[in-house]
């Protein structure tokens, strides 16, 4: 015991015997450190239901026992009264690196995991391009900061630095305002589901057809007239949009027309309603009606409405019914009216 307590009386005593002491120490306490993420916590990270956690410690396991040989190294060098200062910032900026780079694969690993469990489920091409940009920007900012905390560490004012930058910034900033607005308006659109691809739209403008793609900066909308349209996401963000799909695919379809004044109105739902049922594509419940609107000026106004389980049908349904409503109303003879003028004449005699 005597011989022991002499060994570490002398190893306390010498200041490069405690630093070697305390990097062995250091040294194994990594070892363990190291062995119990990734034989006892990765174990247990693969047995919950989240991924997070797989991520967090595939990122750390690697990177961990650096993190340990530093921090004992930063405690062995505080016992040296020559150039502490310098070697202090040393150890310091390599811990801030490895603190980086850690940060920076977490990051990565997290990017590469949405984009396969979210970005693949979806038809845009904005998440896609998203996730990606994202990692990028959040990768730029953390080397950036770990910069700053390097230059901080060795006392280097960064006033005058930040100052340029913060210019540059308002420069760039306005020159690629519009840039911005369209990606930022291509996050909203993402995040808030406004549509998908695939899904039928009008725009406030007027314009109607089919997405085609949801871009980072802009929307592919095909038109009927199979013209495609790219609308920079920043105005989309900004406008009313219809969706007819949702709350889901199933839409109405209304078809106006009139008949002669003298006409039995019960007797037109009836003929009407017959023949409008009778099409395929027109679906119950919700059962078709069809409805006395108004006296116009040359006609009783009516209005059938029927349901049809898509929208791609709605338009040859709309031309279907148009054309039953007429030929039943033809074959029950009554009349459809066409616009008419009385003109009265009154002569000097």
């Amino acid at each position: 015991m005597d011989s022991l307590s002499n060994i570490f009386n002398s190893i306390i005593g010498n200041i490069y015997l405690k630093f070697l002491f305390i990097l062995v120490v250091s040294t194994l306490v990594a070892l363990i450190v190291k062995f119990i993420v990734r034989q006892v916590l990765k174990p247990l990270a693969k047995k919950t239901k989240t991924k997070i956690d797989d991520l967090v410690i595939k990122s750390i396991s690697s990177i961990i026992f650096y993190v340990v040989i530093v921090l004992g190294f930063k405690v062995g060098i505080q016992h040296f009264e020559f150039e502490t200062a310098v070697y202090s910032s040393i150890v310091n900026s390599l811990f801030i690196l490895i603190i980086v780079v850690m940060l920076l694969r977490i990051i990565t690993n997290f990017s590469k995991h949405w984009l396969s469990e979210w970005a693949s489920k979806t038809e845009s091409t904005a998440d896609d391009r998203l996730i990606p940009l994202v990692a990028k920007i959040l990768k730029a900012i953390t080397i950036i900061l770990g910069f700053f905390f390097i230059f901080d560490t060795w006392n280097i004012n960064l006033s005058p630095l930040l100052a340029t930058a913060g210019i540059a910034g308002i420069a760039i900033g306005f020159a690629v305002r519009d840039s911005l607005a369209n990606i930022l308006g291509g996050i909203q659109l993402v995040l808030d589901k406004t549509f998908k691809v695939g899904d039928k739209v009008e725009l406030e403008s007027g314009e109607m057809g089919e997405i085609l793609d949801i871009g980072i900066r802009s929307t592919k909308l095909r038109t009927y007239d199979n013209e495609v349209i790219y609308i920079p996401n920043g105005s989309l963000a900004n406008t009313k949009i219809k969706n007819f799909t949702v709350p889901d695919l199933t839409v109405r379809v209304n078809v106006n027309f009139g008949v002669e004044y003298g006409s039995d109105p019960e007797k037109v739902r009836s003929v009407v309603l017959d023949a409008i049922k009778k099409i395929d594509t027109v679906i119950e419940p919700p059962e078709p009606v069809v409805q006395f609107l108004n006296m116009g000026d040359s006609s009783l106004d009516f209005v059938a409405r029927v349901w049809v389980k898509n929208w791609t049908e709605a338009y040859s349904t709309k031309l279907t019914v148009t054309d039953e409503i007429y030929n039943a109303l033809n074959k029950a003879n009554i009349g459809i009216p066409f616009p008419t003028r009385t003109i009265y004449t009154k002569s000097d005699d």
